[in-house]
């Protein structure tokens, strides 16, 4: 599929059952902040989605406001919904995630699988000339 899909299948992959993450969080996770957009298309080629042990559980991905996809394309945001209800994830209306509740800090699992971790010099944050306001911003 590419790599860029392989990087992402392998975050969405450590995903825990009963956490959600967003599609810019994962975009971050594989090293592409201003691709989140590219992690849809990723999520909407995958070819293994499910919760079983080699599968891509791409339910478990949704908008930096917590919304399920509409166009959720493995059956419909009922399907999504449905998912992550099971796995016992929390929700605030219809079509959003308790995004307080259930949001995942993938930034914990990726330190302390990197070298850093192995090392003993674990990050607690970003470095001190982090641009959070242009790794967040909006455009592509």
């Amino acid at each position: 599929m590419g790599a860029f899909n392989d990087k992402v299948f392998e975050v969405v992959r450590r995903i825990p059952r009963g956490k959600v993450a967003t599609y810019g969080q994962v975009a971050r996770l594989v090293g592409s902040p201003r691709k989140a957009r590219f992690v849809g298309y990723a999520m909407r080629a995958n070819p293994k989605p499910g919760n079983g042990e080699a599968a891509v559980p791409c339910h478990r991905v949704v908008f930096k406001d917590g919304a399920i996809c509409e166009g959720y394309a493995f059956g419909g945001p009922e399907a999504q919904r449905s998912l992550l209800e099971a796995e016992g994830v929390s929700f605030v209306d219809e079509t959003h995630v308790d995004l307080d509740a259930c949001l995942w800090d993938g930034r914990a699992a990726e330190a302390l699988a990197s070298d850093a971790a192995n090392s003993g010099e674990v990050p607690l944050g970003p470095p001190e000339d982090f641009d959070w306001e242009a790794e967040l911003a909006e455009d592509e």
